[in-house]
């Protein structure tokens, strides 16, 4: 059975993963003491299934993880209806396609003083890191100013959500947990300054309209608020800083991918994001929980037991992808389902769509010959699955 903390299996998970998919129905995994689904249709079903929730478990000692459990208990991924339907309506009307759709003058402005501050470094020492100088702030910013954090508090963001999001792996360690709920206590307190000081003097920030937003009377409580804003900011950026990274590398590992992007990257733009997210996806298992007994490809989820959806599996089921172990930017087919499905569909996928469409012609626009300087480092976590470093030079 896998060994999900393997450094081997984290490295490349996908051999393992190819093997699970020969299993007729999904398996039990003794160790993690959950079922898992590894085909498309199977981990599509789990996510789709109303009676397979997204059940959060508190953390005890309840003193020590107290804000970390909160921050999940109030937020949108952890709740399911009736709660779960009154949170997305109250947050999705201050959310809006809209709102995002009038970011991305912003955030090809962001894209192109990212990349001016990126050449200043190619000059000077004749690489930059495309994860530290490109990719990781762009998304970080974006958000930022969406909710309205102050510049000069942008880099205490992406150590917080790195900290909470580790919990989120298989087996973090006492270290971790630890970080966890520091990072948990210092951002719910960062962000709940900024609402109070919001409700004073409301500018036209995110924070300022979920403060105001209203619909049949509800509004979200302290903690709902804080918890969106944590939320917005972790899964915000998370995918695409980790979807541009993995897609990247593996387009510049193969000549005929980089060469696409090279010649006319707006042409392959829109299929390009769709393939980086299912060949390498930044998000590899997303856990349900039964709420009664409930059958899904084939077995019966007991209830309370948990089963989970194998995203990166999934998109490379070789009974729904043609030749999926290849990349192929100009894929046309490709129900991919690196957000997920169902009622838990990433809220922010558009905003992730439209910072990945805008970021990626502009790099090979600016750096058509941009290539891999050494090999690059990945983090060493599989659920959520990316790059820590990705040295890169120009030819």
């Amino acid at each position: 059975m896998i060994d999900f903390s393997a450094a081997e299996f984290v490295r490349d998970p996908y051999p393992e993963l190819a093997e699970l998919r020969k299993e007729s129905n999904p398996v039990w995994h003794e160790g993690l003491g959950m079922w898992l689904a590894a085909k498309h249709k199977d981990a599509s079903a789990v996510l789709r299934t109303k009676t397979l929730g997204r059940i959060f478990t508190p953390r005890d000692p309840e003193t020590q993880w107290h804000e970390f459990n909160w921050l999940h208990s109030d937020s949108i991924l952890d709740s399911e209806p009736p709660k779960h339907t009154r949170l997305r309506s109250l947050v999705g009307k201050a959310f809006s396609r809209s709102r995002i759709d009038s970011l991305k003058p912003e955030i090809e402005r962001i894209a192109g003083m990212l990349l001016d501050k990126a050449e200043v470094k190619l000059n000077t020492t004749g690489t930059f890191d495309l994860i530290a100088d490109y990719a990781e702030p762009l998304p970080v910013k974006v958000i930022a100013a969406l909710l309205g954090f102050p510049d000069e508090d942008e880099h205490l963001l992406r150590p917080w959500s790195q900290a909470i999001v580790k919990m989120y792996e298989v087996n973090p360690s006492e270290q971790a947990q630890a970080e966890a709920r520091q990072a948990a206590h210092e951002f719910a307190e960062y962000v709940r300054a900024l609402m109070l000081q919001r409700k004073v003097t409301p500018g036209d920030d995110l924070i300022s309209e979920l403060a105001s937003v209203e619909e049949a009377g509800e509004k979200l409580n302290t903690q709902e608020l804080i918890a969106t804003c944590v939320l917005l900011l972790n899964a915000g950026h998370e995918a695409s800083v980790n979807g541009f990274g993995n897609g990247i590398v593996a387009a510049l590992e193969r000549a005929d991918q980089s060469q696409l992007l090279r010649t006319n990257p707006r042409a392959v733009t829109d299929t390009a994001i769709e393939e980086f997210l299912r060949f390498d996806a930044p998000l590899q298992l997303f856990e349900r929980t039964a709420t009664q007994d409930t059958q899904v490809g084939g077995i019966t989820v007991l209830e309370g037991q948990k089963i989970a959806s194998l995203l990166g599996s999934a998109n490379r089921d070789e009974e729904v992808f043609d030749q999926p172990e290849q990349m192929d930017i100009t894929r046309a087919n490709n129900p991919q389902i690196g957000f997920g499905a169902g009622i838990h569909f990433c809220l922010g996928a558009p905003l992730a769509r439209l910072e990945l469409s805008a970021s990626l012609p502009i790099l090979f626009e600016r750096f058509p010959n941009i290539q891999l300087a050494e090999e690059p480092l990945r983090r060493d976590t599989f659920v959520l699955r990316g790059y820590e470093k990705i040295i890169v030079l120009i030819a």
